[in-house]
């Protein structure tokens, strides 16, 4: 996001969480902060969707491109014998639930512009158990990979460049920073360079290391 701010692009972030919003307003310079507009909003819900939709679109007018990274990135709650439906329920809607509503409303505002793009963000937590206690982000997580096949297969001929980026390791901030994790500065570049460079369409991207986001945020594709 702040690359690409600095390189010109007005960018809108939605939040259902205003401290969110905040703690981003004030890591950026004010001169940033004029190109960056936020909104609180609950894009979980198809109601909430339409209405953080019409907020953006009323001020900013129109959207070219399209980053959804929604959800949480830790569930570690136990083995599923000792978990309900409804518990069930809550890490569906927000791995997989969410990821469907944001694209209703968001993807028809892109899909038809060649100079557009639609970006999933998705993990690696989908195709495997991170460890004991942790089944259901398993299956959230593996819900949004299987949502963003599903959207590639069934619209191959969109004109705008639609693309999965697939983070295969931890995302943390750079003061927290161990073996396996790489910087959230990191991942945004290199998804920032995707939508800039707008070089491949139709592709799932994986990153598994440093190297593929640094690979990735230079010539935008992997």
């Amino acid at each position: 996001m702040l690359h690409l701010i600095c390189t010109g692009f007005q960018v809108a972030v939605i939040s259902r969480d205003e401290s969110r919003l905040e703690k981003l307003r004030q890591f950026l310079s004010p001169s940033a902060c004029d190109r960056l507009h936020t909104f609180v909003g609950d894009v979980g819900s198809e109601e909430g969707a339409e209405v953080a939709k019409g907020a953006l679109l009323k001020a900013v007018g129109q959207v070219t491109d399209v980053v959804s990274s929604l959800g949480f990135s830790w569930w570690q709650g136990g083995p599923p014998l000792s978990q309900t439906l409804q518990e069930l329920h809550r890490v569906l809607d927000t791995l997989l639930l969410s990821t469907f509503t944001a694209w209703k409303a968001f993807f028809p505002l892109v899909k038809d512009n060649p100079e557009g793009s639609y970006t999933f963000i998705t993990g690696g937590a989908g195709e495997r158990l991170l460890m004991p206690g942790t089944g259901f982000l398993t299956l959230g997580a593996a819900g949004a990979l299987a949502f963003a096949l599903m959207v590639r297969e069934e619209y191959p001929d969109v004109p705008c460049k639609l693309n999965e980026v697939k983070i295969n390791m931890g995302v943390t901030t750079p003061e927290r920073l161990g073996p396996g994790y790489v910087s959230h500065l990191e991942v945004g570049q290199a998804v920032a360079s995707l939508v800039e460079k707008r070089a491949v369409s139709h592709r799932v991207l994986s990153a598994a290391s440093p190297a593929d986001l640094k690979a990735l945020a230079s010539q935008g594709k992997i």
